[in-house]
C-alpha cells in the first residue's frame, strides 16, 4: 500500500464517537492530521463538504444533494453493515466508492438477539415488574417453553445469523430453518425453505437481512398472519423490513410476540404504540455495540479510507459499477 503526504480532509458526518485517534493513526500515512465531526445542520458543512475526500458516517443519511456539494470525494466508509442510508445510485454515477465493515459486531448483535428472544420468552419484562409491585408467582398467567422444544427460523445467513445459529444451537434448539435467496443448499444443521414456510413452521423468527427494496416490509401482514399463534419476531437488524402497523394488530390480538431493537423511524415518537404493550420487549438499537465493537468498527472503516487514498478499491464495496476492475 502507498503512502502520500499531501493534507486530505476526512469527515464524519452526524453522530459519532469519542475521538477518532484510532482512525487518525491509520490515516496519518495517507495525508490526514485530524479527523473533523460535522453536523449537517451547522452553516460550516458546505464548506467540510466541499473540501471532504472522504466522509465516514454512522447513520446519517448521505443523499445526491450531498454527493453533488463534494467534488473531491472518493469515499464514503459507513460505521456499520447496513447503507440503506447513503444513495448508492449516485455515488456510482460520480464514481465515489461506498464501502462497509461488515465483519464487525456479528457477537454482539447475536447476542441482542439471543437476549431479545429470551426477555420475551422467559417474560423478563414482566416479571421484573410484576415483583417491583409485589407480585410473585407466575402460575399460568405466563407460559413459557423450553427452548430445546422450539424450532427456529433465520431470515437471511450472514455472520450474524450464523453466529446466533452457533449459539442457539447451544441452547440446544430442536430445529433451525433458513431462508436466503443468495444460498442454494441448506448450511449445516440448518433446513433451507422459503419464507412462507419458514413463517408456518417456526416457533421463533428472528431477522438478519439487509434493507433495500425487495425486502422493505418484508414482513408484511401475509407472513405474520402466517405465524403460529405464540410465536416470536425478533429483529436486530432494520426497522423497514417489517410492516409495523401490521405487526402492531397482531401484537394486540395476542396472537404474537416479538423483541425489537430496531424502528422504521428512529428514534420513535413517543407515543408509539409499542410502548403501551407488554408483548414486546424493546431496546434502542443498541445491538451493534460493545467496546470491542468500536475498536472493530472504527479501525475498519479507517482502513477502507486508506485503501482508497493508496489507490485500490475498498475491500468491502458495496456500489460497483459496470467497468470495475
Amino acid at each position: 500500500m502507498t503512502t502520500d503526504h499531501r493534507e486530505r480532509h476526512v469527515i464524519v458526518v452526524g453522530q459519532g464517537y469519542a475521538d477518532y485517534a484510532t482512525e487518525e493513526a491509520i490515516l496519518r500515512p495517507h495525508g490526514v492530521e485530524r479527523i473533523v465531526q460535522v453536523d449537517p445542520s451547522e452553516r460550516a458543512f458546505a464548506d467540510h463538504l466541499a473540501r471532504a475526500e472522504a466522509i465516514l458516517v454512522r447513520e446519517t443519511p448521505i443523499t445526491a444533494d450531498h454527493l453533488a456539494a463534494a467534488p473531491r470525494l472518493r469515499v464514503i466508509v459507513r460505521y456499520g453493515i447496513g447503507v440503506d442510508s447513503v444513495d448508492l445510485d449516485a455515488a456510482r454515477e460520480r464514481r465515489v466508492y461506498v464501502a462497509n465493515v461488515p465483519d464487525y459486531g456479528a457477537e454482539d448483535v447475536s447476542d441482542q438477539a439471543l437476549a431479545l428472544y429470551l426477555a420475551v420468552q422467559r417474560r423478563i419484562v414482566t416479571r421484573d415488574s410484576q415483583v417491583r409491585a409485589g407480585s410473585w408467582g407466575v402460575g399460568q398467567a405466563e407460559p413459557m417453553q423450553r427452548s430445546a422444544t422450539l424450532r427456529f427460523g433465520l431470515v437471511g445467513y450472514g455472520r450474524i445469523a450464523r453466529t446466533l445459529h452457533r449459539k442457539l444451537t447451544a441452547l440446544g434448539a430442536r430445529e433451525v430453518l433458513v431462508t436466503d435467496p443468495v444460498l442454494e443448499q441448506a448450511p449445516d444443521g440448518t433446513e433451507l425453505v422459503d419464507l412462507a414456510t419458514l413463517a408456518e413452521r417456526a416457533d421463533v423468527i428472528s431477522l438478519h437481512a439487509p434493507l433495500n427494496a425487495r425486502t422493505h416490509h418484508l414482513i408484511d401482514a401475509a407472513v405474520l398472519g402466517r405465524m403460529k399463534p405464540g410465536a416470536i419476531l425478533i429483529n436486530t437488524a432494520r426497522g423497514g423490513l417489517i410492516d409495523e402497523q401490521a405487526l402492531l394488530e397482531a401484537l394486540r390480538g395476542g396472537r404474537l410476540r416479538a423483541g425489537l431493537d430496531v424502528f422504521e423511524t428512529e428514534p420513535p415518537p413517543p407515543d408509539h404504540p409499542f410502548f403501551t404493550l407488554d408483548s414486546v420487549v424493546l431496546s434502542d438499537h443498541t445491538g451493534w455495540y460493545s467496546e470491542t465493537s468500536i475498536v472493530e468498527l472504527q479501525s475498519g472503516a479507517a482502513r477502507e479510507a486508506a485503501r482508497v487514498f493508496a489507490g485500490e478499491a475498498p475491500l468491502s464495496w458495496v456500489n460497483r459499477w459496470e467497468d470495475a476492475p
